[in-house]
């Protein structure tokens, strides 16, 4: 099994949105040579700057870097750079390791596991939580899939992007986490966004309010990073909301395969699709607010 070292070892990276060129930055940074390609070549400019190496597709990447990280945004888009013409199966070497850390379908990281497989490499699935304020501060939060001695393998290199890697099973798991966290997020979400709705209309001051309400039974990661955000009437993305439609779907689609009823994530889910069809796809989650207001005409 490969061992990684920054004298030795090429990344391979593929996605440079806005959490995948923060945390390849994390491993430019450790001195690892980095191979790199995005759809849109501009968001890679600053990693350029730094030192990777552009190439023009997947298949190019998966020649010159021993370890292969992807983080890219919809299940189609993980197949394509994979499977597709140029993809990573068309140029990947015997003894690779592929680590995906797009949140994905659980069946499609599986389905890279085989494949992998056949080539003679290894295949882990490592999505993330944490936004790009996570991806930053190289502190996400990484749900791993996998063998495990592949996970061991790129261990260190995670350690670099993340500071809470748990590895919770064979091929496919790290997905099913990343769905058990999305669930919980859903709800937070809401609840975070109708807090500050009633807050507002109660007329209290909302950063007072949130410096008892973030404090107590009701405290989230969400409180103290999205909230103080969202009163600024910043929604910017740190996390898109057309991604978390994605991932909502996922959990359902999942969720109606083992015959459960999730009744609060299907309703999170309408509020968002809402949200997208006002037009902030592109803005982060916290923009389920001007949903809400606009459906209790809130000025």
């Amino acid at each position: 099994m490969l061992k990684v070292n920054p004298k030795k070892t090429t990344i391979g990276w593929i996605g440079t949105g806005v959490m995948g060129s923060s945390m390849c930055l994390h491993l430019l940074k450790k001195g690892y040579k980095a191979v790199i390609y995005n759809r849109t070549k501009k968001k890679a400019k600053n990693l350029i700057e730094l030192g990777a190496e552009w190439v023009d597709s997947p298949k190019l990447v998966a020649e010159k870097a021993d370890v292969i990280f992807t983080i890219v945004g919809f299940p189609k888009d993980v197949r394509q750079v994979y499977f597709g013409e140029n993809g990573i199966f068309e140029g990947i070497k015997e003894g690779s390791l592929i680590v995906d850390m797009t949140t994905t379908e659980p069946a499609l990281s599986e389905e890279i596991y085989e494949a992998a497989m056949l080539k003679e490499c290894s295949s882990v699935d490592a999505p993330v939580s944490g936004g790009d304020i996570g991806a930053q501060a190289g502190n996400l939060s990484i749900m791993v899939g996998g063998d495990k001695e592949a996970v061991q393998a790129v261990m260190p290199l995670l350690k670099l992007m993340g500071g809470n890697i748990v590895h919770q099973g064979g091929a496919g798991k790290g997905q099913h986490a990343k769905m058990c966290n999305q669930i919980m997020a859903s709800a937070l979400m809401i609840g975070m966004c109708e807090t500050l709705l009633y807050g507002y209309k109660a007329g209290l001051n909302l950063n007072t309010m949130l410096s008892s309400v973030g404090k107590g039974a009701a405290a989230s990661w969400m409180l103290d990073n999205l909230a103080p955000q969202t009163i600024k009437r910043d929604f910017e993305p740190g996390f898109y909301v057309e991604h978390f439609i994605k991932d909502m779907d996922i959990a359902l689609k999942e969720a109606e395969r083992m015959n459960l009823s999730l009744p609060g994530l299907s309703l999170v889910h309408q509020l968002y699709v809402a949200t997208k069809a006002q037009g902030y796809g592109r803005k982060g989650t916290q923009a389920l607010l001007l949903a809400l207001e606009k459906i209790s005409d809130v000025k």
